[in-house]
């Protein structure tokens, strides 16, 4: 078994659901923690937050999480004292939807673990 601490971005664009992460075959995924940041300086926008498992049923982790304007928001992570951390199986993906294109990046890091 390998552990690697690694990271993924993405800028949401669209409005559309837009994938951030697809755990690697024959790996389990522990995440870490979600940052959003909105890079809009004039208006708030809310993020979406599911996962989708091997069988394409959704799960929603955040429904409207607002990110104010030219702030972060740190969606889960592992450090807090209310939340856990979140594991996810291999071919499971965390997808996230904004408000409004091109206001969002997201970096999610992880802990993969090879199960071989």
């Amino acid at each position: 078994m390998a552990n690697v601490y690694t990271n993924y971005k993405v800028k949401l664009t669209t409005t559309n659901l837009t994938t951030l992460y697809t755990v690697p075959s024959e790996t389990t995924a522990i995440i870490k923690s979600l940052r959003v940041t909105n890079v809009d300086a004039s208006n708030d926008c809310n993020v979406a937050a599911t996962v989708v498992d091997s069988s394409d049923v959704s799960f929603t982790l955040e429904t409207n999480r607002n990110v104010q304007k030219g702030t972060s928001e740190e969606l889960f992570n592992s450090y807090s004292f209310s939340t856990s951390p979140v594991v996810l199986k291999e071919s499971e993906a965390i997808k996230l939807q904004a408000q409004n294109a091109n206001d969002l990046h997201a970096i999610l890091s992880v802990l993969e673990i090879t199960n071989t």
